[in-house]
């Protein structure tokens, strides 16, 4: 009879000890069914994934929002809904979505950028924007009369400014008086680049000069090296651009050896 005793004691023990260990596995008891804690778990990381903090606020907003898909789901079950041919195809969709999301991820991992590789492409795009940058102005007007003219009315004291707001059809720097900012001569058509970068500091083209726009008339104001961005100012754009290009190459890389029929 002791030992009996003894035996019910320490199998209640046993027991105990089972329950509780599966208690905290689950996040709760649902009529009857457990609800893993891995579901909250998963949960959290995607709510962590966006930025927001866990707080112990969100985490029982977070258990009450994975006990409830359960009772929805329970339900649902009980209706049947999950054997609809809709249902199932719906069901390998999101399947796919989290492996290819899940294909993709562990590429970025083995294909990461690094920062040679940011440095070798600013060193491109330092090589190709490089050099001086030329802040001119210019008058655009439809026929080589209409530039003459303007060209004569310059010699005589006309202020660019005011004439290219007035008769310059170039709607977007004819408004601020011919003004065109900053820039590299290889923003504009050649014509245009060559005659300017062929000027000096306030000087105006002697004759209009034409394109495929109609005819310029161009004053130099200023001259000056290529201001160009740091490395540290434009590290995580590049180094996103670079991500996003492998991402493609090796997507189309992998269409590109599929048999398909």
């Amino acid at each position: 009879m002791k030992k009996q005793m003894v035996w019910t004691a320490a199998a209640a023990v046993v027991l105990a000890t089972l329950s509780m260990g599966a208690s905290a596995q689950n996040i709760a008891i649902v009529n009857g069914k457990a609800v893993p804690k891995t579901r909250a778990e998963a949960l959290t990381q995607q709510v962590a994934r966006s930025g927001r903090p866990i707080t112990p606020d969100v985490e029982a907003q977070i258990k009450e929002e994975v006990i409830a898909r359960e009772i929805f789901m329970q339900e649902a079950q009980k209706r049947g809904l999950d054997a609809t041919d809709d249902f199932k195809a719906q069901i390998e969709l999101a399947r796919q979505t989290i492996l290819i999301r899940e294909l993709f991820a562990e590429f970025q991992k083995t294909a990461a950028v690094t920062d040679a590789d940011v440095q070798a492409e600013y060193d491109k795009f330092v090589a190709a924007n490089g050099g001086k940058e030329y802040r001119a102005r210019h008058i655009l007007v439809e026929t080589e009369a209409q530039a003459n003219a303007i060209l004569a009315s310059l010699k005589k004291g006309g202020k660019f400014e005011d004439i290219a707001k007035k008769q310059s059809k170039d709607p977007g720097s004819g408004a601020n008086g011919g003004d065109l900012d900053w820039a590299a001569p290889g923003n504009f058509v050649k014509e245009f680049s060559d005659a300017m970068i062929a000027l000096k500091k306030g000087e105006v083209t002697p004759a209009a000069v034409k394109s495929q726009f109609g005819y310029h008339i161009i004053r130099l104001d200023d001259v000056r090296e290529a201001q160009l961005p740091k490395l540290e100012e434009v590290k995580p754009q590049i180094a996103q651009q670079l991500q996003q290009q492998r991402m493609a190459t090796f997507q189309q890389e992998l269409r590109a050896k599929a048999k398909v029929e």
